[in-house]
């Protein structure tokens, strides 16, 4: 059975106080092409017009929050983590919400220090989390291995809030969608396609 994220309500009333700050981003809904279940985690790319994403990602551990690995054509060498999380209405406005210290861990593996940056995006009903990671490859080779990722945020004087994503099925997802956004930047040079 698939468990519910509980957040601490200090942790939603700090995001929701801080929706007046911060500065806009902008978002955009692409389209789901060639999805693949591996166990927990699933491989796809995400297209709209000639932009192109591709995806690994773990819905499985929480009902309303996902947990993924992109890689954008062209720039395929510069993956990113991203966490999504429900809220209970699409919100009004693309904005940076908080930035917050953050853990991130597999299994037993060394602890990685990062910065999680929350971001709401208009017109999507949920907020995202962004890492800003020193070293995504090992952490992305330790996902590949591992049985469970660890995520930890602080929350000044509050105890952490921690959550547990399972990595069964990660290797292959991180595989397929590592393959696809190569595949797809060698099939743009040559074609006249600008290489992002």
């Amino acid at each position: 059975m698939r468990s519910i994220c509980h957040f601490p309500s200090r942790f939603l009333l700090a995001v929701g106080l801080s929706l007046a700050l911060g500065t806009s981003v902008h978002g955009a809904t692409f389209n789901i092409e060639d999805s693949v279940q591996h166990m927990h985690w699933q491989s796809m790319s995400l297209v709209l017009g000639d932009e192109r994403h591709f995806r690994a990602v773990e819905t499985h551990s929480y009902s309303d929050a996902s947990l993924s690995l992109n890689a954008t054509a062209g720039v395929c060498d510069l993956p990113w983590l991203e966490m999504r999380v429900e809220l209970d209405e699409r919100q009004g406005k693309s904005r940076a919400v908080n930035l917050v210290p953050a853990r991130l861990r597999v299994d037993e593996a060394i602890r990685h220090e990062s910065m999680a940056e929350f971001i709401t995006e208009r017109g999507d009903s949920g907020f995202y989390t962004h890492f800003y990671l020193n070293d995504v490859t090992s952490l992305i080779e330790e996902m590949r291995e591992g049985d469970a990722f660890y995520l930890g945020f602080e929350q000044g004087e509050q105890a952490p809030w921690y959550m547990t994503f399972s990595l069964q099925g990660a290797e292959a997802a991180i595989e397929r969608m590592q393959a696809a956004c190569h595949a797809n930047t060698n099939a743009s040079i040559g074609t006249g396609r600008e290489n992002r």
